[in-house]
Order: structure tokens, then C-alpha cells, then sequence
């Protein structure tokens, strides 16, 4: 395997059985070299294995095609992300395989499993390669796996696997001193057991002569001078303001402050089970996502999100309330004029003008171009790829455009499966597509061909994105683009990223010329200090699933506030799918339509999506479960009472009851009538 005199010389500790950070810029080969210090790795090592751990699910067939594919005539190699069938069998993997390629989440999930068949153990590894390594802090599933790892290693264990981290980016963590700085850093090898961070002088030759730099400009819009759509809809939230009869808060309409606020308004509202501000803060969150989209893109995809919004409502939604009539009759009565006025053209978002002269410039100049436009949501993103397709001049220059989001699970938009993230990734290297409108997911570590155009549309993000991004524009005089409207906080924070970029070089460059002594000082201290921390953080937890009995606990629909179980009633199934063991719970909803699902599960797969019987509230999906069926709850969708009060919850994690692992033998049992009627 080749390699270039700086990347042996950024290896060379690697290569001695050293934890070390790599830290290159994109493009400079880094997975590259990885490759090699896995081979050198299996090679002198009787029994060793390797797993890659990605963050993102397209790097996990990408690193198996492209740098690690070498490998594949010496030793066996498998990747396996969260679609993949092998997940389930994660442990005979290991076995049978030298080198895993995976996903974060997967190894994390098989540390934590108790099944025999998916549980691994870290000392299965001797090598742990980080990719994207920056983000190994807080609550990420890096970090959970290094935190594991530490909590050994300060036990005294010996036989830890190697970790060889990647970036390209270690970031301030937004510090701007060079003290913060510099702890931030610190921080990252504390956490990732870093004896070095290597880096190269002579890659800035071989990227000055092999990798083009693009040139950046800021390409500014004017400021809307008049926005009559997004007028009509603050008139109608201040309608909203009134019929509540609590001061409106105009002059926060449109803004992330906005939307906390009105999170928190719906929060009060549900916990006081007052259906009016509760349900009022939900319609006013939508008009407020609308505005957001006005700003962004057309005012067509603003009207839209919101008349989808109120289909569904009629659609899904018992329409008992007052306030529920009210609020779909004052859309209704309104709803002609935000039509007409989305459809104003001399109205139009001036950032899209801009953008298409950006965009025309480019594809009319290089019949071969090819580009990306980021954005900040998937919603903006297939928004911007409607209007390229309804966009006759910009089509005419042959741009052929996708969207490229992330796989997560969204309520808000539809995400991708991995084979349709391949997909277009594999159509953008072959040159079918030659435009995408991407979310982050984009920014790190997928081999994209060398980009002659990247367009940061609107994004207000953190030095390292900055620098992720500008990365895809590699080819020969290629532009890199900040877009958005003169004077902006967008404008405002690109200009502090590049000032922060520069923090990161010179506190990088002080920990390097840190003595060793103090080096190891300092690491130790910091990895002693995370340990008591986490001891603490999980003592709380620990403490707050202890707060009030089960017995105690009674959940109300969010919608209706009418009762439908007691915290007694609850199971857990894999630690993570919590359900109603109480066959009377069934009464309470109505099963809906069928959930799709485009992964394999080990013993379940999705029914139906479930809802409130009273009022249509949605509260989850059934999970067919070795063949029973359960319904499995969001608790989200619920007030939970208990003696101290009503409270809600975003995560089930957060709850303050202990819910027991579900019994599949003792529920069979106490149930047979129920299973019987099932087989």
C-alpha cells in the first residue's frame, strides 16, 4: 500500500502501538493511512481485530469499496450498518471476520446487550479506528464507548485495544480564548487516551500542488423590502395571542427564541391540562416553522407545510374541542389570501435570485461542473430541490439535482434508507446527478468527486462544519459560497468561524510543543475528572428512576388528557421500546395505518401506528413481539402524573419510575387467552 512521506510520518507512533489522533485536512489521505496502520496492525498481531467505527451510515460501504478494500485478499473484512442483516449476529461477526467496518451505534449497542448471540466485549478488539474523531465528547456515541473504555483502563485493566483517531477538524468547542481553546482539545484526547496529536508541515506542500484550495466569496442578498405572506401570518399568530388572552409575542415571531418560547408555553399548557394553551402553543409552533421556511425558501413551501398541517388535523384528529375548531376555522377563513400571496412572485425570497445566479454562473461557465448546496433542515433541502425542478432556467443548463439527508427517523420529512443514500450518491460520481441539496450528513468524510461549486445556504454552524464543507470543493478553480442576506448573524458567524479556525491551528500547535511530562499530567487529571463526573451523572440518574413508585405513576393522552395507564402497566423490551403489558389498555386506541420499517429486526417487527380513541392523538405504532402484539408508546404523546405533580417528557430516559424488562414467559402465561386468540 503506497503512501506519501507524510502520512508514514504521521502514522509512524501508530505503527508502535501508540493511541494517537491524525489530524490532516480533508483530502490529505487520512482513512488512507488509517488502512495501512490496520494492515501493519493484523499483521504482526496473532488474533488481532480491528473495527472502524464511523458516525455516519454511506462511510461504512464507502471505506469497505475505496481505502479498505485492499485488504480484502489478506484478511476478512465485514461493514455493518443499521439496515444491515449482520447487526443481528453481531458477535459471530466479530468472530469470524479480522476487520469490522460499523457504525458507532452498533458496537455501542453490542457492549451494552444482554443477548449472548449480539454481545461483544471491547477487549474482543485490539484496535479501535475513530473516524470523524472530533466528536468524542458529551453525550455521543463515541464518547460512550471511550468512557467504557476509560473506566477500565482506570481499573487497571491492561489488555485495552489501540485507538487511532481521524479529523480533520478538533475544533474549539466555540471557545474564543486560547486557554479554552486549548482545554477543549485536550479535552478530546483525554477522552480518546491520546498520547500525540500528529500532523504533517510537508502536507501543506502535496495539498498546495495535488488538492486545488477553492476560492471563497460571501455572495449577499438584499434584504426583503416588502413580505406580505409572512405579514398574514404574524397577523394571524397574534389572533391566536388574543384568543388566548395572554401578551403576544410579535416581535420574537419567526426566530429559534420563538420557538423556544412556544415550546415551553405548550409544556405549561399539557402539565396544567389546559387543552386551550396547550393546543393553541402547537399551532402557533407551526406558523412559526412557516415563517422559518419563508425565510429560507419560497413562500409556497411555507403555505404548504401549513395546509398539510391542517389536512392531517381534519384528517387525524377528533375535532372535540372548541379550540380545535376555532384554530382550523381561522386557517380556513384565511387560507385563500396566504395562497394568493405565496404565489406573488414580486415577493419572492430574494436568497433564492441569489442563488440561482450563483448556480448559473457556474453550470453556464463548466458544462462538467458539479456541486453542493448545503442547508441547515431536510425540509429546506427537498424545498430547494422543488424549486430547481420547477425552475426552467436553471434546468436548462442541464443541472440534474437529488437531495442528500441523513437516515435518522424524522416526524417532519421523509429520511433516506441507506441504499437511497447510496443511490445518489453513487449516480453523483458517475456524473447522472451533478447537484445535490444536502444536510450536514454530506459535510464529513464521504468520498464525493471533487466539487467544482459549494454553496452554504443560510447555515449558521461551528468552525469544524465551515471547514467539512469547504472541503467537497476541490476541484481546479472551484468556489466555495456563503450565502445569505446582507448583514445576517449567518454572515456574522461564517466571518467568526474563519477567525476560530485559525485559534484551532495555534492551540493544536501549543499542546503539540507541550512537554511530555505535562502532557500525561494533564490527560490523567482530565480523565479522572470525566470519571467522577460520570459517576455522579449516573448516581442521579439512578436516583431520579427512583423518585416515585410505579404504583404512583398515572399517564394522561396529551391530547385529551383522559387516563389510559398506570406506571405498572409499563414494560421495557431491549432497554429501549417501552409498552402496555394491560390488555384493558387496548380499549383506549385505534390502530391506524401499517408502519414501514426499511431495516430487519431480531424478534419484532412494526404494526400499526396507534392513536387516542378519544381524540386522535397519535401515541406511537404497535410492535409485533415473537408474534403478540403490543403497543409501544412515545411519551411524548402523554402527561405522566405522579405525587409531586404533572410533568412531560421528551425522552423516556428522563422519567422518574423504574419500568421493569418485559417477560415474554410470564406475560405468555398470565395471558394465554390473549396468545391463544393470536396463534
Amino acid at each position: 500500500m503506497a503512501l506519501r512521506d507524510y502520512q508514514r510520518e504521521v502514522i509512524q507512533p501508530a505503527l508502535e502501538g501508540k493511541n494517537i489522533i491524525i489530524w490532516l485536512p480533508t483530502g490529505a489521505g487520512k482513512t488512507r493511512a488509517a488502512a495501512y496502520v490496520c494492515e501493519r496492525h493484523l499483521e504482526s498481531r496473532k488474533n488481532g481485530k480491528v473495527a472502524v467505527l464511523v458516525n455516519t451510515v454511506p462511510l461504512v460501504d464507502q471505506h469497505l469499496k475505496n481505502d479498505f478494500s485492499i485488504l480484502k485478499n489478506r484478511f476478512e473484512i465485514a461493514a455493518i450498518s443499521g439496515d444491515s442483516i449482520l447487526k443481528l449476529l453481531f458477535s459471530e461477526v466479530v468472530k469470524t471476520n479480522d476487520l469490522i467496518i460499523c457504525t458507532a451505534k452498533i458496537l455501542e449497542n453490542a457492549l451494552n446487550s444482554q443477548e449472548v448471540e449480539k454481545h461483544v466485549e471491547l477487549t474482543d478488539f485490539s484496535l479501535l479506528v475513530i473516524d470523524e474523531c472530533h466528536h468524542t465528547h458529551k453525550e455521543t456515541t463515541y464518547n460512550k464507548i471511550m468512557e467504557d473504555y476509560l473506566e477500565r483502563k482506570l481499573q487497571g485493566q491492561r489488555n485495552l485495544p489501540q485507538i487511532l483517531g481521524l479529523t480533520a477538524s478538533l475544533g474549539t468547542g466555540g471557545a474564543n480564548t486560547l486557554e479554552a481553546a486549548k482545554e477543549h482539545i485536550l479535552q478530546i484526547c483525554a477522552n480518546l487516551d491520546t498520547e500525540k496529536i500528529m500532523s504533517s508541515d510537508k502536507r501543506k506542500i502535496y495539498l498546495a500542488t495535488h488538492v486545488s484550495q477553492p476560492k471563497k466569496q460571501y455572495d449577499l442578498s438584499e434584504q426583503r423590502p416588502q413580505d406580505p405572506f409572512g405579514q398574514k401570518l404574524k397577523e394571524i399568530m397574534t389572533q391566536i395571542y388574543n384568543y388566548l388572552g395572554v401578551p403576544d409575542l410579535s416581535t420574537n415571531f419567526g426566530t429559534q427564541l420563538f420557538e423556544q418560547q412556544v415550546v415551553s408555553l405548550e409544556k405549561k399548557g399539557a402539565e396544567k391540562f389546559c387543552q386551550k394553551t396547550r393546543t393553541c402553543a402547537v399551532h402557533l409552533r407551526k406558523y412559526n416553522d412557516a415563517l422559518l421556511i419563508n425565510d429560507t425558501v419560497r413562500m409556497i413551501d411555507a403555505f404548504k407545510i401549513l395546509d398539510d398541517f391542517y389536512l392531517l388535523e381534519c384528517a387525524t384528529r377528533v375535532l372535540q374541542h372548541s379550540v380545535d375548531r376555532y384554530l382550523v376555522q381561522l386557517f380556513d377563513r384565511n387560507k385563500a389570501c396566504l395562497q394568493a400571496l405565496a404565489q406573488d412572485s414580486r415577493y419572492e425570497n430574494p436568497k433564492l435570485a441569489k442563488l440561482q445566479q450563483v448556480l448559473q454562473e457556474q453550470f453556464q461557465e463548466l458544462e462538467s461542473s458539479r456541486g453542493i448546496v448545503f442547508t441547515r433542515t431536510r425540509q429546506s433541502a427537498h424545498s430547494l430541490h422543488q424549486w430547481i425542478q420547477d425552475n426552467q432556467a436553471l434546468l436548462g443548463l442541464g443541472i440534474k439535482a437529488a437531495v442528500l439527508t441523513g437516515a435518522g427517523y424524522s416526524s417532519q420529512t421523509k429520511h433516506m434508507t441507506q441504499p437511497e443514500q447510496q443511490q445518489v450518491i453513487h449516480h453523483f460520481r458517475k456524473g447522472t446527478l451533478n447537484l445535490l441539496f444536502s444536510t450536514s450528513v454530506a459535510e464529513e468524510g464521504l468520498d464525493i468527486p471533487e466539487c467544482n461549486i459549494v454553496v452554504r445556504y443560510g447555515l449558521l454552524t461551528n468552525e469544524i462544519a465551515m471547514m467539512q464543507a469547504r472541503g467537497r470543493a476541490r476541484a481546479q478553480n472551484s468556489i466555495y459560497s456563503v450565502l445569505g442576506k446582507m448583514n445576517s448573524k449567518e454572515v456574522a458567524h461564517e466571518m467568526r468561524n474563519e477567525i476560530l479556525e485559525d485559534l484551532m491551528e495555534i492551540a493544536i500547535k501549543c499542546i503539540q510543543q507541550m512537554p511530555e511530562q505535562e502532557y500525561r499530567l494533564k490527560i490523567a487529571e482530565l480523565q479522572h475528572k470525566a470519571a467522577h463526573s460520570r459517576r455522579v451523572r449516573d448516581a442521579k440518574k439512578n436516583l431520579q428512576h427512583q423518585l416515585h413508585d410505579p404504583g404512583d405513576v398515572h399517564l394522561y393522552c396529551i391530547g385529551c388528557n383522559g387516563e389510559v395507564c398506570r406506571g405498572t402497566d409499563l414494560r421495557k423490551i431491549e432497554k429501549m421500546h417501552h409498552i402496555s403489558i394491560n390488555p384493558k389498555f387496548r380499549q383506549y386506541y385505534r390502530a391506524l395505518e401499517q408502519v414501514f420499517i426499511p431495516r430487519e429486526f431480531n424478534d419484532w417487527r412494526p404494526g400499526r401506528s396507534i392513536s387516542c380513541n378519544k381524540c386522535g392523538q397519535a401515541w406511537g405504532m404497535e410492535m409485533i413481539y415473537r408474534e403478540i402484539t403490543l403497543p409501544m408508546l412515545a411519551i411524548k404523546n402523554f402527561v405522566v402524573e405522579t405525587p409531586d405533580g404533572r410533568r412531560t417528557f421528551k425522552k423516556w430516559s428522563k422519567v422518574t419510575f423504574d419500568i421493569s424488562e418485559f417477560d415474554y414467559i410470564d406475560y405468555c402465561n398470565t395471558n394465554l387467552d390473549i396468545v391463544e386468540s393470536m396463534s
